[in-house]
């Protein structure tokens, strides 16, 4: 089924005729799934211009929803500028938050309102139905309360419910308690992937990765743990404790002779805390370390945000020196004209780029355009996920020169990358033809 274009707003669907919809589709689905979107700051339009102009965004956006999510069962306008989209064959919290990233992607692009642009935010809270048992208006409930807490957050503006909510409570407390005992038990620890000159092997720098040292199952990896870590507002003092850690490791390898610059992960939570600059600059003057071994690397979607704070607070940044890279490159939904005007000192193609060069002409074309672009930036080209010989000499015959993948090496403790830049390990890996090679 495909969402039909609206030429005017009262074709939607009212808060009324969608909760039928949604009924409907709860006696004939066992599974499905509700997004409610509220655009941000439309009140702007409305105070700007009139009430027609204010009608005519809401109309572009259902009609961009529509567009955008033509999988979708149904929309609805639950109010004035409320949109709820319901989906039988996105059912988990996987393909919500997709759902979530495209509709923020997509919407990047600005509408225009009597020649002036207007960007389209949302806030989004979702619901899941997995029980049969449960009726159409409790997920409409559990979808409405997803709403109201990701309006009440300030950094996090989407949030996922579902009819097993106790459950997922639970676990959230638990995970909880278990970062806040991480914390202070020291349990978590920074390891660090090489960053490798792709021509002479020599390593030039380290991407800082969290990894967590659990007391029942070892060193995992904590994608749960930084779930909870947002649900709980926890995320500045996990992302402050990984930013300290990192200038902690760059003074002792200085104090150990090696000068290389390190990269951290900032989260968006980071870049919205009018602390961030303090901190960075406290940190610089603790550990004594130049500003610009430091490297930031964002993800895509926070690298190209319209918030003047994280703009503000960036520019900040390049000002003390410190080096602002895009990670991930190519994973999300890119906007070249917001890429065009970033300033950044390097771009990393997203591995999955990197994984199938030698079987996708589209993935080398793909490389290859990033490659001119950074040329055009006056940027750095990175690749990542190099996993053999054959996709570095493709790399490098691109005239890409820096990389990291577990070709090299996978992330490992400090100790060991110290043992890596000591030994020059990588350079056993050079033989006469690759020399040649690119």
């Amino acid at each position: 089924m495909t969402l039909e274009q609206h030429l005017h707003l009262n074709q939607i669907p009212n808060r009324y005729h969608f909760i039928e919809i949604v009924e409907e589709i709860s006696r004939n689905e066992k599974r499905f799934s509700l997004m409610l979107m509220d655009v941000m700051r439309f009140s702007d339009v409305s105070a700007a211009f009139d009430h027609k102009s204010g009608d005519e965004v809401l109309l572009k956006i259902a009609n961009h929803i529509c567009k955008i999510f033509p999988d979708a069962a149904a929309i609805g306008r639950l109010s004035g500028d409320i949109f709820g989209i319901v989906y039988t064959n996105a059912t988990t919290a996987n393909d919500l938050r997709d759902k979530n990233a495209r509709l923020i992607s997509h919407f990047k692009a600005p509408l225009m309102v009597k020649n002036t642009a207007f960007i389209a935010d949302f806030n989004v809270g979702a619901a899941i139905r997995k029980s049969s048992d449960t009726d159409a208006n409790t997920v409409i409930s559990l979808a409405e309360a997803a709403l109201k807490k990701s309006k009440s957050n300030r950094h996090v503006n989407f949030t996922l419910l579902s009819d097993d909510s106790q459950q997922v409570t639970g676990k959230g407390l638990a995970l909880k308690a278990d970062l806040t005992r991480a914390l202070n038990n020291n349990e978590l620890e920074l390891y660090f992937q090489p960053k490798v000159d792709l021509n002479t092997f020599e390593i030039i720098g380290g991407e800082c990765l969290l990894r967590w040292n659990h007391p029942l199952d070892g060193v995992v990896f904590p994608s749960t743990l930084l779930k909870a870590a947002e649900s709980y507002n926890m995320m500045n003092e996990l992302g402050y404790w990984t930013l300290e850690s990192a200038f902690s490791a760059m003074a002792s390898m200085s104090a150990e002779g090696f000068d290389v610059p390190v990269s951290v992960n900032l989260s968006p939570t980071q870049l919205y805390d009018p602390q961030l600059l303090t901190t960075v600059r406290t940190l610089v003057q603790k550990y004594d370390v130049q500003a610009s071994m430091i490297e930031i690397e964002l993800t895509e979607d926070v690298a190209l945000t319209n918030s003047l704070l994280v703009k503000r607070q960036l520019d900040e940044m390049r000002k003390m020196g410190i080096a602002i890279s895009m990670d991930d490159f190519g994973k999300g939904y890119s906007n070249l004209s917001f890429i065009r005007d970033l300033e950044l000192s390097a771009i990393k193609i997203d591995k999955a780029f990197v994984l199938e060069l030698s079987d996708s002409p589209v993935n080398s074309a793909i490389v290859q355009a990033t490659k001119i672009i950074c040329d055009a930036k006056g940027c750095e080209t990175y690749a990542e996920g190099i996993e053999n010989m054959e996709q570095l000499n493709l790399l490098r015959n691109m005239g890409i020169t820096k990389g990291q993948g577990f070709f090299f090496s996978q992330a490992v403790p400090y100790s060991e990358f110290i043992s890596l830049m000591n030994s020059r390990e990588f350079v056993k890996l050079l033989e006469p033809s690759s020399r040649n090679t690119g």
